[in-house]
């Protein structure tokens, strides 16, 4: 993973500010991203919890065809994307709500660049964005934050 993942609400490891859970306003944090392959067409990107008491990591949000000029996202912000259902059965981001007493939580905001511009319509779940972008994966980096409730 060499994609450098930041964003100017949180630090990498570090508490997801209320503003961006389902506590608060539930909006997406601004994200930034840095040092994208050559031949990088089109970005995605996957937020989970790995430590939700579920089988499989609980996807808060699914965001593709970004293009591929952009470095970032700002708060709320989705322009030229689409949006894919999450693991609450709803299209769009919908930020960390872990079970009261459950233990610190790490949300992974996974970036992913793209050899190819994928031919995918909106709402796409989590597994049906990672097979359609099957091998046309160039690279990618994460930025983990956490939160408690």
């Amino acid at each position: 993973m060499t994609i450098e993942v930041s964003s100017p609400a949180f630090e990498a490891g570090a508490t997801i500010p209320k503003k961006h859970t389902g506590e608060g306003q539930d909006v997406s944090p601004p994200l930034r991203w840095s040092s994208l392959p050559q031949g990088t067409k089109e970005i995605a990107i996957i937020c989970d919890d790995p430590d939700a008491p579920t089988q499989k990591p609980f996807v808060h949000w699914v965001i593709y065809k970004i293009p591929a000029d952009r470095m970032g996202l700002p708060e709320g912000g989705i322009e030229g994307a689409l949006e894919g259902i999450n693991d609450f059965g709803r299209r769009g981001y919908d930020g960390c709500m872990p079970p009261q007493g459950h233990g610190v939580h790490h949300y992974h905001f996974k970036v992913y660049a793209l050899d190819t511009e994928l031919d995918a319509p909106v709402g796409l779940s989590k597994d049906e964005l990672l097979a359609a972008m099957g091998g046309s994966i160039l690279d990618e980096g994460e930025l983990v934050g956490t939160y408690e409730r």
